[in-house]
């Protein structure tokens, strides 16, 4: 049993990382809102409402005790067959990333299937998800912020080796970067 003082930096990984993983979800699929976590308190804020028509195709959190190199955790995006509601710990199943730039910056998000819905379980691989899946998260992920006058590039979508190796050099420099601000 652990404490949780930030979901961040109290929630572990997961047991079976890189490839199955706590994915903590700030935004519910087909929200409008822009939650995040802050940094500084661990509680959820809403960072804005989308400008545009969007709604969030997927579940999207972050994977605690992981940076990346946007100096935040690792995004992950969770595919259930239902929204989950935003703060709830999640067991998820890594297939694959995608990989983008966002206003100039790298920015991947790591895809998983939710390791406790049989609707989506069953997969395995970025390969094996319906080809519109990845038109829709495109085009989101494109064109969300063009109101904002922002830039999103969708750069790849890669598979799960490609994946699992982002995760673990992003629990590597978690590691580095928040134990040496500790001692």
């Amino acid at each position: 049993m652990y404490t949780v003082s930030h979901p961040w930096h109290g929630v572990p990984v997961g047991e079976g990382a890189p490839r199955n993983v706590n994915a903590i979800i700030e935004i519910p699929q087909g929200s409008r809102c822009k939650y995040e976590i802050d940094k500084e308190s661990g509680l959820l804020k809403l960072d804005r409402v989308i400008y545009s028509a969007f709604y969030y195709p997927c579940n999207y959190g972050f994977i605690p005790q992981t940076y990346g190199d946007d100096k935040d955790p690792l995004d992950i995006l969770v595919l259930t067959s239902i929204p989950v509601q935003a703060l709830c710990l999640v067991q998820a199943k890594v297939v694959g990333v995608m990989q983008m730039i966002d206003s100039g910056d790298a920015d991947d998000k790591i895809i998983a299937v939710a390791a406790n819905d049989p609707s989506v379980n069953h997969y395995n691989n970025i390969e094996e998800l319906p080809k519109h899946f990845f038109d829709e998260l495109r085009h989101f992920f494109e064109e969300y912020k063009k109101l904002e006058n922002k830039t999103v590039k969708v750069e790849d979508v890669a598979d799960k080796t490609v994946a699992l190796k982002i995760i673990q050099d992003a629990m590597e420099s978690y590691k580095e970067h928040f134990k040496t601000q500790e001692a």
